[in-house]
């Protein structure tokens, strides 16, 4: 503990992204539901937001956390002071060993513009880079341009590549981004 003018304060950084830890399931998955239903609400039918379910969530990634599939997979978390306001999931591309994916990076819509996601994306290419991978991929709903801005700022390029992804009543489609590590 820390003695300054008399009060005792826990020595906690600012803003910080640590690995993920089981409790921070719950929080997760609440980010993930609010993260999307701010960014997806002109991208996804309205029925499809509201019908998210943060503990489905919360499930996913706690496993995720508890018992990753492989040494590639790693979870992060973006904290202010302890608050936990954001996380990152990074797995192996399909079909190449030189590519890691972040599969998903979101930061709770009360702290965007803080440099969470910023921070998050500098901590997935630094596992990246130490676990060998030449590239760094993540996708971006197509109508999603907060997110094909933030990826493109970071120096990330579209890759030409696109995916469909059902959802009820929808089918939505998502674009790859890619840059060199």
């Amino acid at each position: 503990m820390a003695e300054q003018h008399g009060h005792a304060h826990a020595l906690t950084a600012d803003v910080s992204v640590r690995p993920s830890l089981p409790e921070d399931a719950p929080l997760l998955g609440r980010i993930q539901v609010a993260a999307w239903r701010a960014a997806l609400s002109e991208v996804l039918p309205a029925e499809v937001l509201a019908g998210l379910e943060a503990d489905r969530f919360a499930a996913a990634w706690r496993a995720a956390i508890d018992t990753p599939p492989s040494a590639k997979h790693r979870m992060l978390t973006a904290c202010d002071g302890a608050e936990v306001v954001g996380f990152a999931a990074l797995a192996p591309a399909p079909q190449t060993q030189e590519t890691g994916e972040i599969v998903a990076l979101e930061v709770d819509p009360a702290h965007i513009r803080a440099g969470h996601g910023s921070r998050l994306l500098a901590a997935c290419t630094d596992i990246l880079r130490a676990t060998a991978a030449s590239h760094v991929r993540a996708w971006a709903i197509e109508g999603d341009d907060a997110r094909a801005d933030f990826l493109a700022a970071a120096g990330m390029e579209p890759l030409g590549i696109r995916r469909v992804l059902d959802v009820p009543g929808s089918r939505v489609h998502e674009l790859a981004w890619s840059a060199v590590l």
